[in-house]
């Protein structure tokens, strides 16, 4: 992966309190990363940092857009992203060592002696966080405008034949009369 300076935050040099930055990010940014299950992203992070003497706290706020395949019917959709994120950056002296041992996710710690704060890595995470697991063309109705026909009638098409492939399996006959037993 490249090293991309215009993601680094030269921390040592700002007042304590809150300071914001912005990024808008595009397709061009995966590049750098590994193939995305996305296209025609346009996401917009909002990152406010919150300098405190010996910690800092960083607030991500995704926004945007990307289109993703539908899960049930393999049509493209677009999404809507929303999400955020709260990262503490702690200074250690050992912060290879303390990362190791750290449980919190949230919390990063970096040395003494750092003065910048690469976030490219973080807002590469927090976009992919923001997409949903189960990506479908309605959550409501299965069959909605959007979802492709063809792959809706094969679906169904195929649940019919498992449901008569169940009933003709004497196996499943029997196991139906525990069906309805309480624990």
């Amino acid at each position: 992966m490249a090293y991309r300076r215009e993601y680094d935050i030269a921390f040592v040099g700002l007042k304590p309190g809150i300071h914001e930055f912005n990024y808008e990010i595009t397709d061009r940014f995966f590049e750098a990363f590994q193939q995305q299950d996305f296209t025609n992203c346009n996401a917009y992070i909002k990152l406010s940092l919150d300098k405190k003497s010996s910690f800092m706290m960083l607030k991500f706020e995704v926004g945007g857009k990307l289109d993703v395949v539908c899960d049930r019917c393999n049509n493209t959709i677009s999404l809507d992203l929303w999400d955020e994120f709260v990262i503490t950056v702690k200074m250690a002296e050992e912060p290879e060592l303390m990362n190791d041992q750290e449980d919190d996710p949230d919390v990063y710690y970096i040395s003494r002696g750092e003065s910048h704060l690469n976030v490219e890595n973080w807002i590469y995470e927090f976009i992919n966080l923001s997409i949903p697991m189960h990506k479908t063309c309605g959550f409501d109705n299965a069959d909605g405008p959007q979802c492709n026909p063809e792959a809706l009638k094969m679906l169904n098409k195929l649940e019919a034949e498992a449901k008569s492939q169940k009933d003709s399996n004497p196996l499943w006959k029997d196991l139906e009369k525990f069906k309805d037993l309480d624990n």
